[in-house]
């Protein structure tokens, strides 16, 4: 049934798809169209395939923990090498030179953390999302709604970024409406999650990591040749054409104060280690030493990846700046988000604009796949089952629940991006990582380390974790100023997680070292269960095989 059901939303797509088309817009580019088609045919083809595998919630949420170490490190590289990154960093090194690495590096120094730290204890201790690894020994329910709740919001955030670099993307390239191409997304990504579940969603992203990081390396490669593979004459370049001069090379044109920085580098490092989406990649592995692997893969390739989106950004400012036939009203078309598409045309015209533009909207696809598996797994698993099952296991219940969440977080995510519309991307994920490590990282990593954590203390500190990073976010020059259009901003910086995240970790020991419940003492006698679990992997599930 569920198989009809994917043939006729596939139909529906493209029926949509035929429709937005059919609108009077700007010439399109019939080679990104073509591989953009050629994509999604395939992608449902393996959504069709996953579809007949997954029958049960371990298939759904975790692929039945049949993916290895490598595959499961280049999904977690696809998952984080998102619209944000090979888009909005482009971007912001083009306008902003030397200093858009400071994102590059950020989103890079999370890694060590997850290695180190949280990989291995969360495929031992979880099963399907993070909130199983933060309510082993904590009670239950306010765990898995606080935890869920964190994981919502994280995914809606980053929802927006995708689907904002989806719309400009489409606009600009295959002349459909910005409100037609994030529909098309929103429909594409409820199709892979709702039928194909984490299967499906894994082979996405391996699909999608491998054309990225090719189209990638072929545009460096392409500018490093146009300078005789010299990085002097590139920046030399760069700083000749640039408003900014030789500006462009120092620090301080993008975060130009201390606080700043710090606070949007502990959102960028922190926030790694709390993203639902990728945390949930480590159940989808057999054991802790697969999960351990993909971590140290997926660096790689991401190290790799932002080397890459550093070259682009700045060929972009030399091939682009003094070619007026990539600017409208004197600004970039498509606003700066669009600067590494129009490079490729640059570079290689129309064969290579198609390749590129096709594959950054795979990208966008496949991250928005995961990420709506991730939040329809915290509202199905972590809520549902939870608030109406009572905790009682109901498979069947739990994945149409799963579904039907899944569908309602398409319709959020398209209402969002198109308000969301004029927003650099990367700046949108910049507030995900920080919800993400206000409101999930202290209590994911002081449940498995810190012996003296009660339900109290993480109730009470993730909560104000959570409102204070949001409260922030919305009074910030962000929301305030440029979305809702106020003159000035109540919070004067942009990025409050050096605040969210003390508040959080703060409240925490203060709420927990004062509990002397008798829940207290139960949940710290429990503490060294819960370590050697941790430590060892004994009880763990078995994986299934793909």
């Amino acid at each position: 049934m569920k198989l009809k059901a994917l043939f006729a939303c596939s139909l529906g797509f493209f029926s949509l798809a035929a429709w937005a088309d059919s609108a009077p817009k700007a010439p399109v580019n019939m080679t990104a169209i073509s591989m953009f088609l050629a994509f999604v045919l395939v992608t449902l083809g393996i959504t069709y395939w996953a579809a007949r595998r997954t029958k049960t919630t371990a298939d759904f949420y975790a692929a039945g923990g049949g993916i290895t170490g490598f595959q499961n490190g280049l999904a977690i590289a696809g998952d984080y090498m998102s619209a944000a990154s090979f888009l909005g960093i482009a971007g912001l090194v083009y306008t902003s030179g030397f200093d858009g690495l400071i994102y590059a590096i950020g989103f890079l120094v999370g890694w060590p953390i997850v290695l180190l730290l949280i990989a291995e204890p969360l495929r031992n201790l979880g099963k399907y999302t993070f909130a199983d690894v933060a309510s082993f020994r904590l009670q239950q329910k306010p765990i898995r709604i606080l935890a869920a709740s964190g994981s919502l919001v994280t995914v809606i955030f980053y929802l927006i970024a995708q689907l904002v670099g989806a719309g400009k993307l489409i606009e600009v390239l295959f002349g459909l409406p910005y409100q037609s191409a994030v529909i098309i997304v929103g429909i594409l990504m409820t199709l892979y999650v709702t039928f194909g579940g984490m299967l499906a969603t894994t082979w996405v992203q391996l699909i999608k990591a491998i054309l990225l990081l090719s189209g990638a390396s072929l545009m460096a490669l392409l500018v490093l040749w146009h300078f005789g593979f010299s990085f002097e004459n590139m920046f030399a370049e760069a700083t000749k054409v640039h408003t900014k001069g030789t500006a462009i090379m120092a620090p301080g044109t993008l975060v130009s104060d201390p606080i700043s920085a710090i606070s949007l580098g502990m959102a960028l490092m922190f926030g790694t280690a709390g993203l639902p989406h990728i945390l949930m990649r480590f159940f989808t592995v057999k054991d802790a030493v697969q999960a351990r692997r993909s971590v140290f893969y997926a660096t790689g390739f991401i190290g790799y990846f932002y080397i890459l989106t550093f070259i682009i950004g700045f060929g972009a400012i030399v091939l682009l700046i003094n070619n007026p036939g990539y600017f409208a009203d004197g600004k970039l078309v498509g606003g700066t988000n669009m600067a590494a598409i129009h490079l490729s045309h640059a570079l290689g015209g129309d064969i290579l604009l198609g390749f590129i533009s096709a594959v950054a909207f795979a990208t966008i696809l496949a991250v928005v796949s995961g990420l709506t598996l991730a939040g329809s797994s915290a509202i199905s698993h972590d809520l549902y089952s939870t608030l109406v099952l009572k905790g009682v296991r109901n498979e069947k219940k739990e994945m149409q629940a799963s579904r039907i969440a899944t569908v309602c977080l398409g319709v959020i995510a398209v209402l969002l991006g198109i308000v969301f519309e004029n927003q650099n991307v990367a700046f949108m994920v910049g507030l995900a990582f920080c919800v993400a490590a206000s409101a999930n990282f202290p209590i994911l990593l002081l449940s498995m380390y810190w012996r003296k954590l009660t339900t109290r203390g993480a109730v009470i500190g993730g909560t104000l974790g959570l409102i204070t990073a949001l409260v922030l976010v919305v009074i910030g020059p962000t929301v305030w100023v440029d979305t809702l259009h106020y003159e000035k901003a109540i919070f004067p910086f942009k990025y409050p997680a050096i605040f969210s995240v003390s508040v959080a970790f703060i409240a925490i020991w203060i709420f927990s070292i004062t509990d002397k419940s008798a829940n207290a003492k139960a949940e710290e006698e429990a503490f060294d269960t819960q370590f050697v679990r941790s430590q060892t992997g004994i009880g763990i599930s078995e994986a299934s095989q793909h």
